[in-house]
């Protein structure tokens, strides 16, 4: 038995889930279209080049969620997730899951996505546990802001070393799937880094460092890697 730790965008799922929500909201007119759209698509850019300010982006991303009652975010969320989410699950990333649970590992997902969208889309997988941004909840109400370490870059590797130091689990033949060269400070950490459908600084690291590379869309291409 070993920890197996996924990333959730574009590597459990077939796009950014984060960048989704925001095109939600466009969509159903929550936010202002022009002013949203634009940041939106600006602060993605910037991830996928690995320039992203994480402060401010979670300022901008957050900021919806203090501006309605929560029972009318559950339910737009809800909305979301049949609407953008379940079209874009990915059948070879189930199996790769139902694998892992059979060799008895215990499943992690670990996104910079915060809690708030991802925690039903981690739960459509059969995946217990979740680390993510955690949006600041008081007195009922979402405040815009953030409570700990954000998740996202080195930001990962410290909430999985505070996650490890209250379980009983630890990264003896660990594994990490993602896409993203943002994930590198925790590939680095695990026995088993998995590159899937990898970005290009992603993919030219993985196959320098003779690391796996795998698909979970192309069903032409290894969907799996277990050492013997």
């Amino acid at each position: 038995m070993s920890l197996a730790i996924f990333d959730l965008d574009n590597t459990l799922i077939a796009d950014d889930s984060d960048y989704l929500w925001g095109q939600f909201l466009v969509e159903q007119n929550i936010v202002d279209k022009d002013a949203y759209e634009s940041a939106n698509a600006r602060f993605y850019q910037d991830y996928k080049q690995g320039q992203l300010n994480i402060l401010e982006f979670l300022r901008f991303s957050l900021k919806p969620l203090s501006e309605h009652e929560p029972t009318q975010l559950y339910r737009w969320r809800e909305q979301f997730v049949r609407e953008k989410i379940h079209p874009i699950l990915l059948k070879p990333a189930r199996d790769l899951i139902e694998k892992h649970k059979a060799r008895g590992d215990t499943l992690m997902v670990i996104t910079a996505t915060n809690r708030f969208v991802t925690e039903p889309i981690v739960k459509l997988y059969g995946i217990d546990h979740l680390l993510a941004t955690t949006p600041e909840f008081v007195d009922g109400h979402y405040t815009g802001g953030f409570t700990g370490v954000p998740c996202f870059q080195e930001g990962k590797v410290s909430l999985l070393e505070d996650w490890l130091k209250t379980s009983d689990e630890n990264l003896q033949a660990s594994w990490f799937y993602s896409d993203s060269h943002n994930d590198l400070p925790l590939l680095k950490r695990v026995e088993n880094p998995v590159a899937v459908d990898p970005d290009a600084i992603l993919k030219d690291h993985a196959l320098q460092a003779n690391w796996p590379v795998i698909s979970l869309r192309n069903r032409h291409c290894p969907t799996h890697h277990f050492k013997k």
